[in-house]
């Protein structure tokens, strides 16, 4: 079921195509999406690229006052995930590789997470990611490979 509140109207035309015989079996956006704050800021159908945000919220947070590890893989994942369904057939995540590079504070108030589908090889699909704060320092990359179902 495509949440048509949520979903930018150019997106619309593009998950109706992608997901015609399954609307009511996939949930765009997913729940965690929208339980995490995430937002759809840009989806660039030529260079296929997503770019989401996501706000540092304090429940997300380690002892340390910084953003969980975790947090920041699965905004990766509902990025490169809903760029995957804007870009081939139906898919689901096989292996997300992931390497952090400096630590996320409550101070940023934001990650923005910008996906990037590379290539498909038969049932493969090469994706990867790069999340940022506001003033584009990078603070992890990411590489994923999703399997056509």
């Amino acid at each position: 079921m495509i949440d048509t509140t949520k979903i930018p109207a150019e997106l619309l035309p593009i998950l109706q195509e992608k997901l015609k015989n399954n609307n009511d079996e996939i949930h765009i956006p997913p729940a965690v999406f929208n339980t995490m704050g995430g937002k759809f800021l840009e989806f660039n159908q030529q260079n296929k690229t997503l770019k989401n945000s996501f706000p540092i919220l304090s429940q997300y947070l380690n002892p340390y006052g910084n953003l969980q590890g975790g947090i920041i893989a699965t905004a990766i994942d509902n990025t490169i995930g809903p760029l995957s369904l804007l870009v081939a057939p139906p898919n689901f995540t096989r292996y997300l590789d992931l390497k952090y590079g400096k630590i996320v504070t409550m101070a940023m108030k934001n990650i923005y997470v910008t996906a990037t589908f590379i290539e498909q090889k038969k049932r493969q699909l090469f994706f990867s990611a790069t999340v940022e704060n506001k003033t584009g320092d990078k603070l992890a990359t990411a590489s994923a490979t999703h399997w056509v179902i």
